[in-house]
């Protein structure tokens, strides 16, 4: 449990905890605040014997980080043991209710509410710890992934999901649990999703058992999964930010393989195949997203209405979902998810869906929510992402969003022959030049040494760049806590350029595109008023050179591919300046890899 915690480290945590029914009979539970490394010291000399187990990291949501907070948390009366992912968003009323029954609490968790509730039924009402379960969840309001211990009868698990991801591993004999595959895959390839609403019972020995909350039982499908031990490995590099920065060349070409043919003059997506009327006859396209994937979508836009003549909008996921958007049939909305799990972008999938829109997901995780609600869509393939801070899925999405729009521009016919080869042949050799860039990381490196001093920074891009700015922005923010905005460069004169002085690094990305020249106006605005500048310029560019501080050169591409090879440097940026003040680079503060809560 103790390996399975820390595979899981990379989605975010605040404390860790165990509980297990020991050879005694005893149900134990040992948790603490911090790294999972704190519970394994603290269990070094607590009975730790026995065959079932629970174990957590939580992300607090209710009630601050403590071990009392800490998950698992036991039943009043010791008898069950529970952990949960999610939010009860009616645990109020509820606690509120059991505390009218005598019922006392520990913590100020939403979590105790729920066991609490669930053994006061089982009580009340002298059912089985399933019948309890089955009974309490369907009072329930809120997202959930929870598994209980129950010590009289100690040889059984009871799991249950509700719009947080839980997956059951089959072995010989046993069943592992997980949030995803990556604590099981060492054990067993043999994998059950669980859907909305499912319940499952794990006894060894016994056939899984999964229901419904109306106790209807289901047949779930197991599924074989495909992870190499080795991408969820640091394989050598001091952190898995570093490593899967390193990864992207290799990665968008596993993005591209199988999608774009070997003479790079073709682009074929299954989905544009199969779905192609529902495509090629939208009425317009809405990108929905949160975080780097919203970044990603800024970038989709630009691509898809240029190639595809089509309107797009990109909205934030989490404000979609809460206003009452104009949408329905005819409209496709694409979603896009690096985890697939991301709570405001699956319920803005099903109010989309609800209106009559088709839905697209585009989407790391196979087997996730997201690609199970959606119509069609595409798996971007970069592999498991550990670092909390996106950086290759970024890259993937940004490269499926471009195979999009050029299979639908062809499908289309809004897009002539010749743009057509030279983008497809472009992006065909991104992945080289990636490479490149790569090669840039100890000058990078050094650079980011000088500015670990800065307390902000700005980023300004132009175009495709603009998006580009703003997630470089985001990686500094996200990993080094240093206060950083991104911003079109031509609004730095409507406000921005008063925070500019001699203390202010700015970094401009200043590619040769048609755009140069208005960016290099930009560029001297802000050095007549004394900022910093570091340029991301073409190389060979001795323009911008003579004006900026420092200059990172970057080879030639396609104006819509550049952001494929100018986040690069950025990320390695953010990565470093992290590095020389001390951050956890891989579990910053407050952040969650994936975010299963609202």
């Amino acid at each position: 449990m103790i390996k399975g915690l820390k595979r899981l480290e990379y989605r975010g945590y605040d404390s860790a905890g165990v509980a297990l029914v020991t050879e005694a009979g005893e149900l134990q539970v040992y948790k603490t605040k911090g790294k999972v490394s704190n519970l394994e010291e603290y269990c070094a000399d607590k009975d730790v014997t026995g065959t079932v187990g629970i174990a957590h990291t939580r992300w607090a949501t209710h009630g601050e980080p403590s071990s009392v907070n800490a998950h698992p948390h036991y039943s009043q009366s010791h008898n069950l043991a529970m952990i949960h992912n999610g939010i009860i968003e009616n645990y109020a009323e509820l606690k509120r209710k059991l505390i009218e029954r005598g019922v006392e609490f520990k913590s100020d968790t939403d979590t105790e509410v729920l066991v609490q509730l669930i053994e006061y039924i089982q009580s009340k009402k002298n059912l089985s710890l399933l019948e309890a379960v089955r009974i309490a969840l369907y009072q329930v309001i809120g997202a959930y992934a929870i598994a209980l211990l129950d010590k009289r009868n100690p040889n059984q698990i009871i799991a249950a999901r509700k719009q947080s991801p839980l997956v059951v591993g089959i072995g010989e004999d046993e069943f592992f649990l997980g949030s995803d595959a990556s604590p099981i895959i060492e054990y067993t390839d043999k994998v059950v999703y669980l859907e909305d609403g499912d319940i499952a019972v794990l006894q060894p020995g016994k056939e899984l058992k999964v229901v419904d909350v109306f106790n209807d039982r289901m047949n779930p499908e197991v599924k074989t999964v495909d992870i190499d031990l080795g991408q969820i490995e640091k394989g050598g590099y001091p952190h898995f930010m570093l490593k899967e920065i390193f990864e992207q060349p290799e990665c968008l070409k596993n993005c591209m393989r199988g999608r774009i043919n070997t003479g790079a003059d073709h682009v074929t997506l299954s989905a544009v195949i199969d779905y192609r009327k529902e495509l090629v006859n939208a009425n317009r396209i809405i990108i929905v997203a949160c975080g780097t994937s919203w970044h990603a979508a800024l970038i989709g836009k630009q691509m898809i209405e240029n190639l595809c003549r089509i309107s797009v909008e990109v909205e934030y996921a989490s404000e979609f979902r809460y206003r009452n958007p104009v949408v329905g049939p005819g409209d496709v909305v694409i979603a896009i998810s690096q985890s697939g799990e991301t709570a405001d972008t699956l319920a803005a999938i099903r109010l989309a869906k609800s209106k009559g829109a088709f839905i697209y997901g585009i989407c790391n995780a196979v087997g996730s929510s997201i690609p199970r609600a959606t119509d069609t869509g595409s798996y971007i393939h970069v592999g498991p992402e550990i670092g909390v801070a996106s950086t290759k899925a970024f890259t993937g999405q940004v490269t499926v969003l471009t195979m999009l729009a050029l299979a639908l521009g062809d499908a289309k016919g809004t897009i002539d022959r010749e743009e057509y080869l030279k983008i497809v042949r472009g992006l065909a050799a991104i992945p080289e030049k990636m490479q490149e860039v790569l090669r840039l990381n100890e000058r990078i490196e050094d650079l980011s040494r000088t500015f670990t001093y800065a307390s902000n920074f700005i980023y300004l891009g132009r175009g495709f760049s603009y998006p580009v700015a703003l997630e470089g922005a985001l990686k500094l923010k996200e990993i080094s806590y240093i206060h950083a905005e991104g911003y079109p460069a031509a609004e730095m004169k409507h406000g921005p350029i008063a925070l500019i002085d001699s203390d202010m690094p700015v970094v401009v990305i200043a590619t040769h595109n048609n755009l140069y020249e208005k960016v290099l106006s930009n560029i001297q605005e802000v050095k007549a008023r004394k900022g910093r500048i570091i340029a991301l310029v073409t190389k060979g560019d001795t323009t911008v050179s003579k004006i900026a501080d420092e200059v990172i050169e970057l080879p030639d591409t396609l104006e819509c591919l550049e952001p494929l090879i100018s986040t690069i440097p950025l990320q390695l940026m953010a990565y470093h300046i992290a590095v020389c003040k001390g951050k956890n680079v891989d579990q910053p503060r407050n952040l969650a890899k994936s975010v299963t809560v609202e």
